[in-house]
């Protein structure tokens, strides 16, 4: 077998992220038969990896694919001596660790998984992959904040991506980001004068929070894992192929972009993830718990609409904490 980069081998194991796997390596947590490794070095199987301590085994656990409502107030890290993370409040018995974040105020859909590569492919910007939110600021919003939101707002010394953004109440909207900049919708309102009160994440992709009740998880969907393969089948790994890629797609001047999931040509909400249903049934139960009835929508970035997206239907399982 050819030799693999180490953070690799690292994720591959179900231990970490790559990303964490290149910080436990700088912080000398990493040892390959015995020694302390330089970050980027390569490792075959019949080395012997050990992070703090443990053995580490390339493909000795079984992939897990979770989906978790998280609660506000719980910390998106595998730093387990964090009081409130995320790792704890699950309390899964197999490690696993979440794909991106979303901030301790913020609650809402979140993967959790021990397959490196689907971590990797899906953080990637250039893959452009659809997150949709639902937030609510502290004062009304009006068509020149959904016009400004969805234009693209300078935060962070740089211009936001152009996004679908629907007014939902007098001061309550949905967006949707193809990009994960650091507490980016929070830094967008504040921007234009306006504090967020309430961040809920609904959709990632084609994977609906709907019928995930607060603070519980279930297990994916063998179709829901086939056709989350499908999408990051083509996206690069590694962040060279991803600066490439966002080089020769991007997008022409004076363009707004149309979400698969988002919206229609007439720029109307489709139902997000509607085109790749999610099917089978989850290997954990619980009770289902009914969707909570959406708010009348408003005008969104492009013209009047009415309602919002159903998002797809699963079982909920797993413990509240």
């Amino acid at each position: 077998m050819e030799p693999i980069r180490l953070n690799k081998f690292i994720s591959d194991s179900g231990y970490c992220s790559r990303r964490e796997a290149d910080k436990m390596i700088e912080q000398g947590r990493v040892m390959v038969n015995g020694k302390r490794p330089d970050v980027g070095a390569k490792v075959t199987p019949k080395d012997k990896v050990r992070v703090d301590g443990n053995l580490l085994q390339v493909n000795a656990v079984k992939p897990i694919y979770l989906l978790l409502n998280k609660p506000a107030g719980i910390e998106t890290t595998t730093d387990t001596s964090q009081r409130d993370n995320i790792i704890r409040f699950t309390n899964y018995p197999e490690r696993i660790f979440p794909v991106g974040r979303l901030d301790k105020d913020s609650e809402g859909l979140i993967i959790l998984t021990n397959d490196g590569d689907i971590v990797n492919k899906i953080l990637r910007a250039g893959n452009k992959h659809e997150k949709e939110y639902i937030v609510t600021v502290d004062k009304p919003i009006n068509q020149d904040f959904v016009d400004k939101m969805s234009g693209g707002v300078s935060i962070l010394g740089v211009n936001t991506k152009k996004c679908y953004v629907e007014q939902l109440g007098s001061n309550k909207f949905r967006i949707i980001l193809t990009q994960g900049m650091n507490r980016q919708i929070r830094r967008m309102c504040e921007t234009l004068g306006y504090e967020v009160q309430t961040l809920q994440r609904t959709r990632i992709m084609h994977l609906s929070l709907n019928k995930i009740p607060l603070g519980q998880w279930r297990n994916m969907t063998e179709t829901e894992i086939a056709e989350l393969q499908r999408l990051v089948e083509g996206s690069t790994k590694t962040e060279e192929g991803s600066i490439g890629k966002k080089r020769a797609e991007a997008p022409a001047k004076n363009t707004k972009p149309k979400p698969r999931g988002g919206a229609s040509a007439s720029g109307r909400p489709s139902r997000p993830g509607s085109t790749p249903r999610s099917g089978g049934k989850s290997s954990t139960g619980g009770k289902n718990s009914k969707p909570k009835s959406g708010a009348t929508s408003a005008r969104g970035s492009r013209g009047a609409s009415k309602g919002g997206p159903k998002g797809s239907t699963g079982r909920s399982g797993g413990k509240r904490r």
